[in-house]
């Protein structure tokens, strides 16, 4: 029998569903709509023999998006998504055998990364309140932790870290020598951010997305901020043309696209504030958030509601164990799709 390295072997995996163009789509976190037209047509007609058939070369897009974010181009990694990130973070600075710390629930793939490298995955639970211990938190870090990851704003949570929390996990973890990565796929729905603490801690490395608000989740574009020298470690591990040629532009052409980001932003907000006025007008349980996604309870149970729903070409996401078991999330979309999406519920769940 050949030989299956053991860790890869055990881990069992669950893809997301197939076939869901067609459908609207507020199951996985995307915008629901996507790219204004105008702005594909522009990705479109770029788009030559020439162009096509020249190896992938980052630096414009990294020059870029290091002038939006104002920081140094080698303080960046583009990645095949921020899902690669954090799977080369793991194998670059976690040790076999030694601790990742995350809360839980969280990012599904910190722990099925953890499965894969032969990395201990340990967690911090919410508690009755909805939110997370921070004492338990920083406590939970010792010599064997090699990374803690925290996703800000949380999937599938919605709440964030303040400055302060965040500060006093960076501080403990660097006594500890250890990586944190704070995973920023959901900012732009919140004000917050924590990259400006970015030039106070080598051992902080952020992550953000082109999936969510830049609604490219199709091509995978993904960037690890950091300190230049944590960065180069990532840069050595990366396959040699990580990110395609395609996703690059992309994400060139969105990021010169003057006003669109705080455009698209701003429609999912908008219909956040709405669907979330409108559930609660509707005698529903909401759970607040800061994302691009809202959690409620059903008045009858998720599976009927679910199974009614996809009957109405309509995909929502539903929890079997945890904390959100019983709840139903939903993606945001502006407000003639939460329009839409509340009529059907309101149909289907009574």
């Amino acid at each position: 029998m050949y030989y299956v390295n053991p860790n890869v072997r055990d881990t069992m995996r669950i893809f997301p569903p197939q076939g869901r163009l067609g459908y609207m789509r507020l199951d996985m976190n995307e915008n629901p709509e996507g790219l204004p037209e105008e702005v594909v047509s522009r990705i479109r007609d770029s788009i030559t023999p020439e162009f096509l058939a020249t190896y992938p070369e980052p630096g414009v897009f990294l020059d870029k998006y290091a002038a939006f974010l104002g920081v140094n181009p080698n303080q960046l990694c583009a990645t095949n998504g921020s899902d690669n990130a954090i799977r080369y973070i793991m194998q670059t600075f976690a040790e076999p055998g030694k601790k990742v710390l995350t809360v839980t629930p969280t990012f599904e793939m910190y722990k099925v990364n953890c499965w894969l490298l032969g990395l201990v995955h340990t967690t911090i639970g919410y508690g009755e309140d909805g939110t997370v211990d921070v004492d338990a938190l920083v406590e939970a870090i010792d010599d064997d932790t090699d990374i803690v990851a925290l996703v800000n704003p949380n999937n599938p949570m919605g709440d964030t870290y303040t400055e302060d929390s965040a500060r006093r996990v960076l501080e403990k973890a660097n006594e500890h020598n250890c990586i944190v990565v704070i995973d920023e796929a959901y900012h732009y729905f919140t004000s917050k951010t924590l990259i400006k603490l970015i030039d106070e801690y080598e051992n902080l490395i952020l992550l953000r997305t082109f999936s969510k608000c830049f609604s490219l989740a199709g091509v995978r574009l993904g960037v690890a901020i950091g300190n230049s020298d944590t960065i180069r470690y990532i840069h050595n591990l990366r396959v040699t043309f990580e990110v395609n040629t395609f996703a690059l532009k992309c994400g060139e052409i969105v990021l010169d696209t003057p006003g669109l980001i705080e455009s698209l932003a701003e429609k999912q907000i908008e219909g956040r504030e709405y669907i979330v006025n409108r559930l609660s007008e509707s005698g529903y349980t909401v759970m607040p958030s800061e994302t691009n996604f809202v959690s409620f309870k059903p008045k009858t149970s998720c599976e009927a509601v679910e199974k009614a729903l996809y009957q109405k070409k309509i995909l929502v996401k539903t929890f079997g164990s945890g904390p959100l078991k019983g709840w139903i999330r939903i993606n945001t979309g502006s407000v003639p799709v939460m329009e839409k999406f509340a009529a059907a519920l309101l149909e289907v769940d009574c």
